[in-house]
């Protein structure tokens, strides 16, 4: 049984009298400990796949399986839960709260799943050594460089021990030494623990990290599948 299953999918937003239609009939599967890359020129439909696949958002038409569950029929409370247990997300921007430690960045998810504070703080740890930071646990965002700002959003990613990290250009704003070494650390995770690693980058030597290259253009997949 593939970890993601989409069949069919289409996602049309309406704004007036205009209808846009950003996927058309998507038609993959993931299978458990791929590390996939999503590509295609802006508005080809990349980031629309990502956000239904993340349960961020939801398809006009089609179906989609996230780990045997038909998400389709789910609650926003379960899509939260499902969210929160199968899927460990990493933006661009690296999504830190500012005035928050590393550590309680990292353990931020597990507040979610009523995990002991003691837990909370075992899990968050070893979530840092995993990613090379646990020299770093107590530094604030601001005192910490753009890659290690990425590596503590990794680690949040990791700390509910989720089975999939989607990666929404997880390098646009970090330099090509440090890029390099994100995405190492990405095959680290996809190779030794098995986490199923899911992309979208623009950049050609970025997508030669993974393993199968889905590219996107129209909202139709046109080769990768």
């Amino acid at each position: 049984m593939a970890l993601i299953d989409v069949s069919g999918l289409c996602k049309t937003y309406v704004m007036g009298e205009v209808k846009l239609n950003a996927l058309c009939g998507v038609t993959t599967s993931i299978q458990r400990g791929e590390f996939i890359s999503i590509m295609g020129p802006s508005g080809s439909g990349k980031s629309t796949f990502m956000n239904i696949i993340g349960c961020l958002d939801t398809p006009t038409e089609g179906s989609y399986r996230l780990d045997g569950i038909d998400v389709r029929g789910l609650s926003r409370d379960q899509l939260a839960e499902v969210r929160n247990k199968k899927i460990g997300f990493v933006f661009q921007g690296f999504n830190l709260l500012p005035r928050t430690s590393a550590i309680e960045n990292v353990e931020l998810p597990l507040i979610y799943s009523a995990v002991s504070g003691k837990e909370r703080f075992e899990r968050a740890m070893e979530a840092l050594r995993v990613v090379g930071l646990q020299d770093r646990s107590h530094h604030m965002p601001n005192q910490l460089s753009g890659g290690q700002q990425q590596r503590v959003a990794i680690a949040r990613a990791l700390v509910n021990r989720a089975p999939i990290i989607l990666a929404d250009e997880p390098t646009g704003n970090l330099d090509t030494k440090t890029s390099n070494e994100i995405m190492e650390l990405l095959v680290t995770l996809n190779q030794d623990s098995g986490i199923t690693i899911v992309i979208v980058t623009h950049e050609a030597d970025i997508a030669e990290y993974s393993k199968r290259k889905i590219r996107f253009l129209d909202g139709r997949i046109v080769s990768g599948n």
